[in-house]
């Protein structure tokens, strides 16, 4: 439930980039149509974290907390300190959906193609959309 009316925040975001897509960058050229696309993928990654909630950031914590972290500031201190040098495998299981729920929301056509659970191929390379 919201305070708010329609159009809700994801719906107007929606209308301002489908306006840039479909009447703004079909007549602009040079700088301005690459801002625009800058500006319609800056209202996509938007929308896809508000869309998302704040999910991915409890589970985040939740999971940070069970190592015994209040936050990444306090596990990125321990790291450089060498304190987590026994439970790096238990690290990267925290880490690694950390990173997936940011490339969700950052550009999930990274994901087009790969396997599910793990974004590169086996050179390490991202999937190339």
């Amino acid at each position: 439930m919201s305070l708010h009316d329609r159009p809700t925040a994801l719906e107007l975001l929606e209308a301002v980039r489908e306006f840039l897509e479909t009447d703004v960058l079909t007549v602009t050229e040079g700088q301005v149509r690459f801002h625009t696309r800058v500006a319609i993928n800056a209202l996509a990654m938007v929308q896809r974290e508000l869309a998302a909630g704040d999910a991915p950031a409890q589970a985040h914590a939740d999971r940070l907390a069970r190592l015994g972290y209040a936050d990444d500031a306090a596990l990125a201190a321990a790291l450089r300190a060498g304190e987590c040098d026994d439970v790096l495998g238990e690290v990267a299981a925290v880490l690694h959906p950390a990173v997936e729920a940011k490339l969700a929301v950052a550009n999930p056509n990274w994901f087009a193609g790969a396997e599910p659970g793990g974004g590169a191929d086996e050179g390490g390379q991202a999937p190339t959309a």
